[in-house]
């Protein structure tokens, strides 16, 4: 695991295109880590350093709410499996104002390289697809006031929950210490 100095997108661009493609033909970078540590922000500069050939794909379309269950056989099932045999995926994006998933389909082409950002995103079933698994953390505090900021001071409940069930999933799964890079979202 690299936790040398600070690692910019394009530190990170250059290990993913060095990297073998594990999924099919088609290299899978998995960004993980807390919820509010940087990991969107994270994944959109990686896809710009990446350039061309690149999809980002976010967890947050296949959680069913407020909940890690399912969220993983869903990326496993419609996209990294079609991917891996060569062929284009799909998934139903979860609805967060109806509270449902979307009946269409959201097409996945078959890409250089997959983005999947999010909590879980580099759980242990995908170990054997990724390219790259990427931990993002930051203080709790600042996480914290990221995601009311961006979700609203209502959802305080949600969020500490939210927080309690991500923690014991990355306890778990060891998350952190099965990555390949960690980086500092916190600045």
């Amino acid at each position: 695991m690299d936790r040398g100095g600070p690692l910019s997108a394009a530190d990170l661009a250059r290990r993913v295109r060095a990297a073998p493609p594990r999924l099919g033909g088609t290299r899978l970078v998995c960004v993980d880590g807390p919820a509010g540590s940087g990991k969107t922000t994270l994944a959109g500069r990686l896809a710009a350093a990446l350039r061309a050939d690149t999809v980002v794909l976010h967890m947050d379309d296949l959680y069913a709410g407020w909940t890690l269950t399912g969220a993983v056989a869903r990326l496993s099932a419609g996209v990294l499996r079609p991917l891996a045999d060569g062929r284009a995926g799909a998934y139903h994006r979860y609805d967060w104002t109806a509270g449902h998933f979307s009946p269409e389909p959201t097409p996945v082409p078959v890409p250089g390289v997959l983005v999947v950002e999010g909590c879980g995103s580099a759980s242990r079933p995908v170990d054997p697809w990724s390219s790259l698994r990427i931990w993002v953390e930051a203080d709790p505090a600042v996480r914290l006031a990221r995601g009311l900021a961006r979700d609203g001071d209502h959802l305080v409940t949600e969020w500490h929950r939210w927080q309690r069930t991500e923690a014991a999933h990355f306890a778990a799964d060891r998350t952190c210490a099965r990555a390949d890079a960690v980086v500092d979202g916190g600045a």
